[in-house]
């Protein structure tokens, strides 16, 4: 059974899922701390992966592994609020999909890491 609301096509489809993106986005800097430190560090990086990078490559790399970092934040906050949609009460399971949304953002972190060291270091 499809959806009631994937109902519009064409460029109505498109003005709504940049509208619902921008407002996710709005809301990830609202209610998420952790969203708004990596979007201050993206603030700082990107830019100096413009000026670092010695090719477009390098410079893709360098910019990619920070936007993944945010990509991931923002998947982690929003299986987060799915979980404490259904319950606030401890339960294992749940316990179990927040630390795995947690790994992965310090997988995606570490990864930062990892590219911008052997971009320009090696």
């Amino acid at each position: 059974m499809d959806s009631p609301f994937k109902g519009k096509s064409g460029l109505r489809r498109v003005l709504n899922a940049t509208r619902y993106s921008l407002a996710g986005l709005a809301a990830a800097a609202r209610h998420e701390a952790a969203f708004r430190l990596e979007i201050l560090l993206a603030i700082v990086l990107i830019p100096g992966a413009w000026f670092l990078g010695a090719s477009g490559v390098q410079r893709a790399l360098l910019i990619g592994s920070v936007v993944l970092v945010l990509i991931v934040e923002l998947v982690n906050a929003a299986l987060e609020a799915a979980v404490d949609r259904i319950s606030l009460d401890h339960h294992e399971l749940a316990g179990r999909a927040k630390d795995l949304g947690s790994a992965a953002v310090m997988l995606s972190l570490v990864n930062l890491a990892a590219v911008w060291a052997l971009v320009l270091l090696g």
